[in-house]
């Protein structure tokens, strides 16, 4: 394997945004083998949006962080909000409305505001956490169009406060695992890269209603499921894509796809020479997977990125060894943990409003060529990736 760069030394790496960390109780890294912090010291999470994912994953996660806590929560459902905050243990006064949001200013509990909404509103209420003085994490796609998105990165620098993208793939075991082996040339050269993320969507669902309105999603499929692919060919590569390719077929008689593509395909072509192939469509089978194809072998990762019981299959020589399984983690309380570090000063960004930045614009692009018959568009902006996830991110049990 590479020699792996630490945490310490990547801060200076990590640019502006480490040196505007302020300095809390030093502790060990979050996601180290290290024991969690004291409640008090742990760094305080508002959860913006009560929907499936916050209720499912992200408080639950916090429950389980080492170095991070559940301090507020924000929904525009006042009773579902007290609620949560009772079965949590937190105040009344740690209960937030929309209409009441930036009264988050003055609450003292919050360092860090994790943003869960339909995509269209990521942009407002992060906005408007910088401006209360907090840090925020945001879901993915960070917005629904580029200038949303560079609204956010700006907010963030004139308020002196970290926005990270929730790529909780940067911090899971076998992600990381899989960059480290590409990183190591284990199997030789990469060749190629296919990516699968896709889900039937059910319009019974009402997380799904929004995801299917082109102006609250931005992308139905493509912003929801397609964005995973997107950005695991240029994190397994650790490469920007020069240019890129797409088809789109949608049956515009399914009720669902009035408003947004369906199955969308798409080819990248890195500075390399390496192809990645992606496909999403909420109307296929769910899977969340990719395969790289090396001069000696391939990596199969399948699942890649369900919440939980992810699977990597090696392949070399014809034969496939034996499943690994990914080790037993939490992959929102990483996240999180991560995000907590940032902020005391422990730990470079990773996943940087940048990041979900460069998503966007080729996620853009990827739209363009699609709507142009699968016209090339090129996308060799300059952009270069500040921090590598393989070198910095810890995974469990590994030195």
């Amino acid at each position: 394997m590479p020699n792996r760069i630490s945490r310490r030394s990547l801060l200076g790496a990590a640019g502006a945004s480490a040196a505007l960390a302020p300095t809390i109780a030093s502790s060990q890294g979050a996601n180290s083998q290290g024991a969690a912090m004291a409640d008090n010291d742990k760094i305080g999470f508002a959860i913006v949006g009560l929907g499936k994912l916050s209720l499912g994953q992200l408080i639950p996660g916090l429950k389980v962080a080492k170095g991070a806590k559940l301090a507020a929560v924000v929904s525009g459902h006042p009773e579902k909000a007290r609620r949560v905050a009772a079965e949590n243990g937190l105040p009344a006064d740690a209960v937030y409305g929309y209409d009441d949001y930036d009264r988050i200013a003055k609450d003292p509990r919050i360092d860090v505001v994790y943003i869960v909404l339909p995509n269209s509103l990521h942009a407002e209420h992060t906005i408007k956490a910088f401006k209360a003085g907090k840090h925020v994490l945001c879901e993915k796609p960070m917005a629904t169009t580029t200038a949303d998105a560079e609204a956010m990165i700006a907010a963030a620098k004139a308020a002196k406060r970290h926005l990270m993208i929730a790529y909780r793939c940067h911090y899971e075991p076998q992600n990381l695992d899989v960059m480290r082996r590409l990183r190591a040339k284990s199997m030789g050269k990469v060749r190629q890269i296919n990516t699968t993320m896709g889900r039937q969507a059910d319009l019974s669902d009402p997380s799904d209603v929004w995801r299917l309105d082109g102006k609250m999603s931005g992308g139905g499929a493509l912003g929801d499921m397609g964005v995973y692919g997107v950005s695991a060919a240029r994190y397994l590569l650790n490469e920007e894509p020069i240019a890129v390719q797409a088809w789109a077929q949608t049956d515009r008689a399914d009720p669902r796809f009035k408003e947004t593509e369906d199955l969308i395909n798409w080819q990248f072509r890195f500075p390399s020479g390496v192809i990645a192939n992606g496909s999403t469509s909420f109307a296929y089978a769910p899977t969340m997977a990719f395969e790289v194809i090396c001069e000696q072998g391939r990596l199969d990762a399948d699942p890649a990125a369900f919440y939980g019981g992810n699977r990597l299959t090696v392949i070399k020589g014809g034969q496939a060894q034996p499943p690994i399984p990914a080790p037993p983690s939490d992959q929102f309380a990483r996240e999180m943990d991560w995000m907590a570090d940032v902020v005391r000063g422990k730990a470079p960004m990773v996943s940087p409003g940048e990041e979900g930045l460069q998503d966007m614009r080729l996620m853009q692009a990827i739209l363009e060529s699609a709507a142009k018959d699968g016209a090339t568009v090129k996308t060799d902006w300059g952009y270069k990736r500040a921090v590598d996830p393989a070198a910095v991110v810890d995974v469990p049990g590994k030195a």
